[in-house]
């Protein structure tokens, strides 16, 4: 990515995690956190990175809600971040806490293992 397109999805990320805040209503979404966000360097799109907490089928419908509300997200955020054109958008899911959690687990049986 491009310098600029680094700037602008750092402030892209801010902006959507604000607007999943404060303006979004949808109690199926929880807890999401944007773990980072990835644009092509003409800033015409972007990939949304983005981990949920909570068990597998609470996962499933925070993913479908925020499909669902990636419209109005994406209207707030292009209007927030005042840019020429909309940005178009896409969830993806990042499980990379996920693996953190299971490396640090097997970390912890080895240590017992090893007293």
């Amino acid at each position: 990515m491009s310098k600029r397109a680094v700037q602008v999805a750092e402030e892209l990320r801010k902006i959507i995690s604000m607007i999943l805040l404060q303006d979004v209503n949808d109690p199926k979404i929880g807890f999401v956190t944007i773990t980072r966000i990835d644009m092509t360097d003409d800033l015409r799109s972007a990939k949304i990175y983005y981990s949920i907490l909570g068990d597998e089928a609470k996962r499933k419908e925070c993913e479908e809600a925020l499909r669902d509300q990636l419209r109005f997200i994406r209207h707030l955020a292009v209007e927030r971040i005042n840019m020429k054109y909309a940005t178009d958008m896409k969830w993806i899911l990042d499980r990379s806490i996920d693996y953190s959690f299971e490396i640090d687990k097997i970390i912890k049986k080895i240590k017992e293992k090893e007293k």
